[in-house]
């Protein structure tokens, strides 16, 4: 059995919130004032970063077949010829392709129990939200569309890719306002958590355009105790990696890395509701849950970076427009690199 690390506390102990934390239920999260102050703080941090700066995912003019026309001497190159048509007209054709110009995104968010915890000033799932309104202002643009698979303890919800600034803010809402699993019922059949790998699989069949696919979770789905064995999710991701340009956005909170010393606590396990009483006075037991902790937290990372994903760690306790200016940055870098080596060996 893998706990979560997630804590509710004990009869007499008090409230996990955090300093400063408001109850969710208390908040309209959803609200048009809130919204706005996401977008202006994500287009005040990056702003510029990926405006207008795609590539086209094959070297030369376009990597979108759009038909095939007679072929014009002198005007058009022989290494477009499109064969198969000149074989059937007779008539010497070529293809003609449109550069990847627009970007489909996709977007898989996972809204399952374990994304609800949290002992800062965001719990779990406002990150994923956040995370979701900076890829979307950050992908908008004319011709561009987004798209959405939400994984709920009820399974998937989809929204089919669109554009816009409303489309953005009404998914926006949509995850703000997804019911939330209140409470435990200790006599209640444990609840059957939602799967990460059918998730994937869905979002493989709907993105049938290469484009950029983001998927926003925890990652704690069925990860297995032996750190040698690959989570059930590692190949499903792979698979999408192969066409798609892949982000990985991992969010965790500090107490699923550490235990504070507040006496007796009782651990859950947020996506079956198992429970486990713990006394944290125990400076060794605390040890032992931080080590099991960042083993666990290595081996997401190395199953992700197995996958050729990108991966852009995220943490309720920092400044999560910090952390993606950041990743932007390197990944620039490092797209950057290729480019100038290629172009110096032309030359």
């Amino acid at each position: 059995m893998r706990w979560r690390g997630t804590t509710v506390p004990a009869p007499a102990a008090p409230s996990v919130a955090g300093p400063g934390r408001t109850d969710p239920g208390l908040t309209d999260l959803a609200s048009d004032q809130r919204l706005r102050r996401l977008e202006l703080t994500v287009t005040r941090r990056l702003d510029g970063l990926l405006h207008g700066q795609y590539r086209g995912l094959l070297p030369g003019p376009g990597s979108e077949i759009a038909g095939s026309r007679e072929y014009r001497p002198g005007e058009d190159e022989v290494r477009r010829m499109d064969w198969a048509v000149t074989a059937r007209t007779t008539v010497p054709h070529i293809r003609e392709v449109d550069a990847d110009r627009e970007l489909t995104t996709w977007l898989l968010v996972d809204a399952s129990p374990s994304m609800e915890y949290g002992t800062a000033d965001l719990d779990k799932r406002e990150l994923a939200v956040a995370a979701v309104a900076a890829v979307g202002f950050l992908t908008a643009g004319v011709g561009n569309r987004l798209g959405a698979q939400v994984l709920t303890p009820e399974g998937l919800r989809r929204f089919p890719p669109r554009s816009g600034r409303t489309h953005l803010l009404g998914l926006l809402r949509a995850l703000l306002n997804a019911p939330r699993v209140g409470g435990y019922d200790e006599d209640a059949a444990p609840l059957a958590p939602p799967d990460l790998v059918e998730a994937l699989a869905a979002v493989h069949r709907v993105a049938n355009r290469r484009g950029l696919v983001v998927v926003v979770s925890d990652f704690l789905d069925g990860l297995p105790d032996d750190p040698g064995q690959a989570p059930p999710w590692e190949r499903s991701l792979r698979r999408l990696a192969v066409r798609h340009q892949v982000l990985a956005v991992e969010v965790t909170d500090p107490r699923e890395l550490e235990l504070p010393d507040v006496g007796l606590i009782t651990l859950v396990d947020p996506e079956t509701g198992r429970r486990r009483e713990v006394w944290t006075g125990d400076a060794g037991l605390r040890e032992r849950y931080a080590a099991a902790a960042a083993a666990q937290r290595d081996q997401v990372r190395q199953a992700l970076r197995r996958t050729g994903a990108a991966h852009l760690p995220l943490r309720t306790d920092r400044d999560w427009g910090a952390d993606i200016v950041r990743h932007v940055h390197a990944q620039r870098r490092l797209a950057a690199a290729p480019a100038g080596a290629a172009r110096g060996g032309v030359a």
